[in-house]
């Protein structure tokens, strides 16, 4: 039998220290998915970027790639939706695995540690599966040598689950309860207090409260009156992808997610995105009884458009014109798309509400939506949680003040305001209102309107409260945190 021909020799390693041979040097992979996630966190970090308005161009961009897949869309989405909502009870977690202050972390290397804490504690893959991704996306965005820190941290983390670190890193909540709350939920403490005295009762609600803002919600549609119905919007979506609002009778929930902009309706115009709660705020302006001439109403703070476009909607119902304000020029642009073949007249000026274009008196009905926290909607912008500071209901206190005050001098004898915001905080709701009411500030005379109870406006809707004003919550309606006090002028 012959000998087989041996086979050449390969050159061996180099020697490393120590005398072993080093591996060949592998070049890292890009992980799209990953590095689309990191891309997002990283502007919302640097450019103070919402990430609902960063992800979707970034998406539709790596959808052009036939490679990438619909579940990998969603698990982008998951990422960072998931990384930035639960961003304090990972913080907590990474101090608890590193031997320096947090702040002391690059802030692209915490993004790619909260990341992998995310899929760690978060998700369902698999262990092995979310270190040996997000050590190669350090490798490939932070290089080499940290890769090898978020390794050692990452490991670390897979030692324990999300419980049993919540149970290392978080107080007993009977030693401090908002503590333990805003670890256990990753809201900042003082969010929790401010939403705690806004919600009133014990701990069982605060809890269900935080747990809702953490759950991704629901794509909410809005069949405009005269434009749309929801019949339509229903049959657009599918029978198994959606299903009617809790509340309003022109809502439509995309149980299933999806595109909206994919709907024939919402690309005319003649539907639109928009919280069932914000709905409501509307229809229940439009619902008030007013004695006499009901021909003329304002929608004062108009941008980006959805309460305007509803509005002028129901006005057109009645033959009543809507005049829509907007202080910024790129808002208002959006507001004229929202109400663009809006069927009865309308008009879209910019203009700042605390210093009117229009004569006092011109109204029958007026919108303030004024400008807030946003505290209301950390459902959709969970990185607001982090971003906003106590400090800043200080700015927007005299602005909200002075909105209302011309809210209620543009309306007639007679005529109803309607005083929102997307924000629970008692400082931006019913304070505001009354010391509108009563003429508190230097210079303020009170004001001759009184407060309507706004509960019969929104019919059907449970747990209301006490009124006169309304509040509504994630947990408890499932829409977005909107308050509403309507109010009459007198004299």
């Amino acid at each position: 039998m012959s000998e087989q021909p041996r086979q050449p020799r390969r050159k061996p390693a180099p020697a490393g220290a120590g005398g072993k041979q080093a591996k060949p040097y592998r070049r890292p992979q890009k992980d799209p998915v990953r590095m689309l996630a990191f891309e997002v966190l990283r502007a919302v970090d640097e450019r103070d970027a919402y990430a609902n308005l960063v992800l979707p161009p970034l998406l539709r961009k790596a959808r052009q790639d036939e490679k990438f897949q619909a579940r990998d869309a969603a698990l982008a989405t998951e990422l960072v939706y998931g990384t930035l909502r639960r961003q304090g009870t990972y913080d907590a977690v990474i101090k608890a695995c590193i031997d320096r202050p947090l702040r002391e972390v690059d802030p692209p290397v915490l993004d790619v540690l909260s990341l992998g804490a995310h899929q760690l504690l978060g998700t369902r893959i698999p262990t092995h599966a979310a270190v040996s991704a997000s050590v190669e996306l350090a490798r490939v965005v932070l290089g080499d040598g940290r890769a090898k820190f978020v390794n050692a941290v990452l490991r670390k983390i897979a030692a324990h689950d999300l419980d049993g670190w919540l149970e290392r890193v978080a107080p007993p909540y009977e030693e401090d309860a908002e503590e333990h709350l805003a670890v256990y939920h990753s809201h900042p403490r003082w969010v929790v207090s401010a939403l705690w005295d806004a919600l009133g009762g014990g701990r069982a609600g605060i809890e269900d409260l935080l747990e809702a803002d953490n759950e991704r919600p629901e794509v909410t549609l809005v069949a405009r009156p005269g434009r749309s119905t929801p019949q339509e919007l229903l049959e657009a979506v599918g029978e198994e992808s959606a299903l009617p609002g809790r509340w309003s009778p022109y809502a439509v929930r995309m149980a299933e997610g999806g595109e909206p902009g994919a709907l024939e309706a919402v690309r005319e115009g003649r539907a639109g995105v928009q919280d069932e709660g914000s709905q409501l705020v509307a229809m229940a302006l439009a619902a008030v009884p007013v004695e006499g001439r009901d021909e003329r109403w304002l929608d004062g703070c108009a941008g980006p458009g959805g309460k305007a476009a509803l509005l002028g909607a129901l006005a057109a119902e009645r033959g009543a014109f809507l005049l829509a304000s907007e202080k910024q020029p790129h808002r208002a642009r959006l507001v004229e798309r929202a109400l663009a073949g809006n069927p009865g007249p309308y008009q879209v000026i910019t203009a700042d509400g605390t210093r009117p274009a229009w004569r006092p008196g011109s109204f029958d009905r007026v919108l303030m939506d004024v400008p807030c926290s946003g505290l209301g909607a950390l459902r959709r912008r969970p990185e607001a949680r982090w971003r906003r500071r106590p400090e800043d209901l200080e700015g927007f206190a005299p602005l909200q003040r002075g909105l209302l005050r011309q809210a209620l001098t543009a309306v007639r004898v007679g005529g109803v305001v309607g005083y929102a915001t997307c924000s629970p905080h008692l400082a931006e709701t019913r304070v505001v209102v009354d010391d509108v009411l009563k003429g508190r500030g230097a210079g303020n005379a009170p004001v001759a309107a009184e407060l309507i109870d706004a509960r019969p406006f929104m019919a059907g809707v449970p747990a209301l409260g006490d009124g006169p004003d309304v509040q509504l919550w994630p947990h408890l309606h499932g829409t977005d945190a909107m308050y509403l006090a309507l109010l009459r002028r007198t004299a």
